[in-house]
């Protein structure tokens, strides 16, 4: 029977502490994902993959965490139970091991599998903890955790030069402890997140639903797929950035794998600060105000970054970075409140599906780099901002309340 969340979210006290530990398990999480792309320069020369291949791994990790998200978030929004957010991470861990050992590319996308199949549980069962452990802050709650997952993120392009580049494919063994830490804290958050749950269920009432007209319903469901479709092209744009820009970096100006890393962290920790920063200003100028700035925002400097000369290319993909994750918790929090009854759900759709979809792009990118050249993706890519336009067709904050 449905637990309702949305009843057992309006406790006033944010609960810093689960915050702080949630966005750490978040951070471990993401961290894992991140070891993929990070040894995607390693596995290009160890194993000869082209392009396309690398563009199958990610869009198998993605595909995999992400689609499966929505499935899991629905079911966990029927059924919740603390014991998933250890379990998610306990298949990171198993797949993490076979990363480290995989003898040729159909196994590193067997470990990947299951590296994918751990976040698509952890996912939407955090954002349900985040949304319990908010109060009245969600903005902020939800910027907490998300900068987690976006430093954990952030850490690949380290990861890269400090582990890979010296140890090569088995250094990604190291990790397997970083899973085994992730799995004694998340089991601390489910302690806390099972009194929460019997709570819920104590004072649940008869759940009495009004009457919801098909107008309202039709707006509901237009305003979700614009979402979805908005957070679908800022997921292509990362995609790129965040999978092939280091290629772009070492091929047109001539630097190292190690060298290209610097960059590549930069964008990435620029994103896991403006995540950080996006919720409170959300809190306080309006989420689609946040989402129309954070998206057209980004534009000028993507459209620029493939011209510049290396000397500009780090303060520039750091402003690029800032800006267009500092909306990153904000989605999250926007389809919640289209879809308040089913919290998990609009989590998995908006951290999960969409950005699943948007891995897609990875695949699509990297057939476009071996066809033409990476100088035509970056191009491509640099575009894709510009959609942020049709964020003004999304309702306004009063509206979705």
């Amino acid at each position: 029977m449905q637990v309702n969340v949305e009843q057992a979210a309006r406790i006033r006290t944010t609960v810093y502490p689960i915050l702080i530990a949630i966005s750490v398990g978040h951070l471990l999480n993401d961290a894992m994902q991140a070891v993929v792309p990070a040894l995607f320069p390693i596995l290009e020369s160890s194993m000869k993959l082209s392009y396309t291949q690398i563009g199958w791994i990610a869009f198998t990790l993605n595909m995999t965490s992400s689609v499966l998200q929505p499935v899991v978030g629905l079911f966990s929004d029927r059924h919740p139970s603390p014991h998933f957010l250890p379990l998610g991470m306990g298949a990171s861990l198993l797949g993490m091991i076979g990363l480290a050992f995989a003898p040729h590319f159909f196994f590193v996308l067997l470990a990947v599998l299951f590296i994918g199949l751990g976040s698509a549980v952890f996912h939407p069962e955090g954002s349900r903890v985040v949304y319990f452990a908010a109060g009245e802050k969600r903005g902020l709650a939800q910027s907490i955790y998300q900068v987690g997952g976006n430093t954990g993120n952030a850490l690949a392009p380290l990861f890269t030069a400090l582990i890979f580049v010296p140890f090569g494919q088995k250094g990604a063994s190291w990790f397997a402890l970083v899973a085994m830490v992730g799995m004694i804290v998340l089991f601390r958050v489910s302690k806390w997140y099972a009194g929460k749950l019997e709570q819920a269920a104590r004072t649940r009432k008869e759940k009495s639903e009004a009457t919801t007209d098909k107008a309202t319903r039709n707006r509901v469901v237009f305003a979700l797929l614009l979402l979805i479709f908005l957070v679908f092209a800022r997921s292509w744009y990362y995609a790129g950035i965040s999978n092939y820009y280091q290629f772009y970096l070492i091929k047109y100006y001539g630097i190292s794998i190690r060298e290209a890393q610097l960059y590549l962290f930069v964008f990435m920790i620029a994103g896991a600060i403006g995540t950080f920063f996006g919720g409170p200003l959300a809190d306080r100028f309006g989420r689609r105000n946040l989402m129309l700035a954070s998206t057209l925002g980004t534009a000028p400097f993507a459209l620029i970054l493939p011209y510049l000369p290396l000397g500009l290319v780090l303060p520039i993909v750091f402003i690029a970075g800032f800006v267009l994750s500092s909306s990153f918790s904000t989605f999250v929090v926007y389809a919640q409140e289209l879809l308040p009854g089913n919290v998990g759900m609009a989590s998995g759709l908006i951290v999960g599906l969409a950005f699943g979809m948007g891995a897609l792009g990875a695949v699509v990118l990297g057939k476009i780099a071996d066809v033409y050249t990476l100088k035509s993706l970056m191009i491509m890519c640099s575009f894709l901002p510009l959609l942020g336009i049709l964020t003004f067709w999304l309702p306004k904050d009063r509206r979705v309340r």
